[in-house]
């Protein structure tokens, strides 16, 4: 059976308060920061982008799994935010973390659920025997337009995974997905930032698909929400996940330790994939672990998790998510970070 042999996470240092946007538009920081439970978000740097959030994430998780990288028979990164529109952002971390040339790559767009697009994938073709190990990255440095509500939470950030048959980390016990064309969210060719729907993203869109994903993967699996110890739904802002979470029967403790996004913001593709390296991070054996993507557009990846005993010795060979969100940071100005954003873009 196919599995996560290892895993890893990266988050910029740079950040911003959702106060500091607030102030800029003339709107209440506390009215602002409660209604998204929201209260700072990650920038990338003006040299990060989807490619080195990638290879960091990547070069934790294959330090984790102690494998020779040359192992790896396939790679597919998973954004919304790749820097060039025709040249592969995987070509350029298969040669910086040494796997390449033997391998198969791709880069993969679901809007916000690519991240898990690229698990679903690599995890089949360990599980089919095609390679021996596949790494999967969700990663993204989030577009939100001046002065949008996406801004208060458009962040940056990525997690990478490795599958593979070998002492696994996390056992895969089951997988389910659901798609359906809901245009929730959208980013012509050429456009800088994407518009959306407003309330619309919430229902029919989030809630809908999120909702439906898991519960269809609870029936699959023949479980129920007591069973887990750890949960974590995208998150594309603080209270979508909790209002999901309990309108499936899941509590607040469940939810806790993936429900990082007060203090990272939505980092899109890499949101419910850095919020299950969080949790890595803390399982114990046994513990049951569920995971639901959400991509606009719309669509929601489900797995169910198992930890192994042979997690919570691997946790040490890479920083850890808490690490990088309580770790050393520097908070930007709102100019400071528009000239971040305006260069960013320009160089995208």
């Amino acid at each position: 059976m196919a599995g996560i042999v290892g895993y890893g996470a990266y988050i910029p240092r740079n950040r911003i308060k959702t106060e500091e946007i607030a102030r800029q538009w003339g709107k209440d920081p506390a009215t602002m920061s409660r209604g998204l439970l929201l209260t700072e978000k990650s920038v990338p740097g003006l040299d990060e982008d989807t490619i080195t959030i990638s290879v960091a994430a990547g070069q934790a998780a294959i330090d984790r799994a102690g494998i020779d990288p040359a192992r790896i028979g396939a790679v597919y990164i998973g954004s919304e935010s790749h820097p060039y529109a025709v040249k592969p952002s995987g070509t350029v971390v298969v040669e910086a973390l040494g796997i390449a040339p033997d391998v198969h790559v791709a880069d993969f767009e679901f809007a916000c659920k690519a991240g898990t697009e690229a698990m679903f994938v690599a995890l089949g073709l360990v599980d089919g025997d095609r390679v021996e190990y596949a790494l999967a990255v969700g990663a993204d440095t989030s577009q939100g337009a001046p002065n949008d509500a996406l801004e208060y939470s458009a962040s940056a950030g990525g997690a990478a995974f490795v599958f593979g048959k070998t002492d696994p980390l996390v056992d895969v016990l089951e997988t389910y997905s659901y798609t359906t064309d809901t245009p929730d969210f959208w980013r012509r060719e050429g456009e800088f930032y994407p518009r959306h729907g407003g309330r619309f993203t919430g229902e029919p869109a989030y809630f809908k698909h999120v909702i439906a994903a898991t519960s269809g993967i609870l029936e699959k699996s023949g479980m129920a929400p007591k069973d887990f110890r750890h949960v974590v739904f995208h998150m594309p802002n603080g209270k979508f996940p909790q209002s999901a979470g309990k309108q499936l029967g899941f509590t607040k403790e469940q939810l806790e330790v993936g429900w990082i996004v007060p203090t990272m913001g939505n980092t899109y593709s890499g949101s419910s994939p850095t919020g299950l390296a969080a949790i890595l991070d803390i399982a114990e054996p046994d513990d049951l672990i569920l995971i639901t993507s959400f991509g606009s557009g719309a669509g929601s990846d489900s797995f169910v998790l198992r930890a192994t005993s042979l997690l919570p010795e691997r946790v040490k060979r890479a920083p850890t998510v808490k690490e990088m969100l309580d770790g050393p940071r520097r908070y930007l100005t709102y100019g400071e970070y528009a000239k971040y954003r305006e260069k960013i873009i320009l160089n995208t």
